[in-house]
């Protein structure tokens, strides 16, 4: 089962990059975010007329995310159980057996601001419910934008980065209380290069330099951690002319 995940930034813009991934690369699942449409204006057809089912939540100008699956959605939910959010950050199903997922986590624009607050109580809000569906659920995958580097491994140059946003300590803990509930980083379960990134500012050419952060993540429960069988990030739709900003993460699991 090969599950991505990939902040598109517009759907709109990038619908032919998603739509010729999906075709060559033929995910199980695909996770988006940051669609940036309302539901009315979701593309359905072009994701049917490849074989794919979608579900999605969208609203105008900023966040919204979706699925793509090969597999059937059960069970649907698109908000955070118990916390008030108008926010479309989050969508989820069961896909094959496995519950998925898909986060937009909040980018808290500056350590100690409201924004930054709000971000500390969101995760901890999903932490609480992701704790609930690994109580249910022994095959899970949570993935998405975190809009957190795991550690300095994920940061091009963390003495730049630290303290700062995506990289302070308070998120890094967040994080950890999440996967403390029994789940890993996929990316970590294997022998990696180094620098290697998913999300590089379009100023200052840094995809190019390659000067960038790991902060789309794949984390899978205990039952999926032995059936991983890869991990990485798919740099070749960064490559592409008006890309989005971050690449895919992939992971693939032999469930057979």
């Amino acid at each position: 089962m090969k599950i991505a995940s990939w902040n598109v930034n517009s759907l709109k813009v990038r619908l032919p990059q998603v739509l010729d991934w999906l075709d060559h690369q033929r995910p199980d699942v695909l996770g988006l975010q940051e669609t940036k449409l309302t539901d009315e204006k979701f593309p359905i057809d072009a994701f049917r007329e490849l074989g794919y089912q979608v579900s999605f939540s969208g609203q105008p100008t900023y966040n919204g995310v979706a699925l793509i699956s090969t597999g059937a959605q059960a069970d649907p939910v698109s908000q955070i159980p118990d916390f008030d959010d108008i926010q479309k950050r989050v969508i989820a199903a069961t896909i094959d057996g496995v519950r998925v997922i898909n986060l937009y986590v909040v980018n808290g624009q500056e350590v100690g601001s409201e924004k930054f607050d709000y971000k500390l109580a969101w995760l901890a809000a999903v932490t609480r419910w992701v704790e609930a569906e690994r109580a249910r659920h022994d095959k899970l995958v949570v993935m998405g934008d975190f809009n957190i580097a795991p550690d300095d491994r994920d940061v091009h140059d963390p003495a730049a980065w630290h303290e700062k946003i995506l990289c302070s300590t308070p998120e890094r803990e967040s994080l950890k209380r999440m996967l403390d509930l029994g789940l890993h980083d996929s990316f970590r379960l294997f022998d990696q290069p180094e620098a290697v990134y998913s999300w590089w500012d379009y100023r200052a050419a840094m995809f190019r330099r390659g000067l960038g952060l790991r902060i789309d993540l794949v984390l899978c429960s205990d039952a999926l951690k032995q059936a991983c069988t890869t991990s990485y990030v798919d740099k070749e739709p960064r490559r592409l002319e008006r890309p989005s900003d971050h690449a895919p993460a992939v992971a693939e699991f032999d469930l057979k």
